[in-house]
């Protein structure tokens, strides 16, 4: 499938992108955002991303987010479980 979006020109600049360098990064930060949102899984955040599941979790550190989705509480009930 294929989207077209209409952006000013100040945004590539802004982020000192090209075009399709920033279409990457556009489509890492919604599948970031979306898979801490809990709206999807790491490997449908990477297939959305458009890199493998490896290079998900290596963005997801160097954007400063969790690549765990469970909570401190499930992870205590996880351990005591174990």
């Amino acid at each position: 499938m294929q989207l077209t979006l209409d952006l000013p020109e100040a945004v590539f600049t802004a982020l000192r992108l090209e075009p399709t360098r920033f279409l990457g990064e556009m489509r890492l930060a919604a599948a970031l955002k979306w898979y801490e949102a809990r709206m999807i899984s790491q490997s449908k955040a990477a297939e959305v991303a458009g890199v493998s599941h490896e290079a998900f979790l290596l963005a997801a550190g160097r954007y400063q987010a969790s690549a765990v989705q469970s909570t401190p509480e499930e992870l205590v009930f996880c351990r005591r479980n174990v």
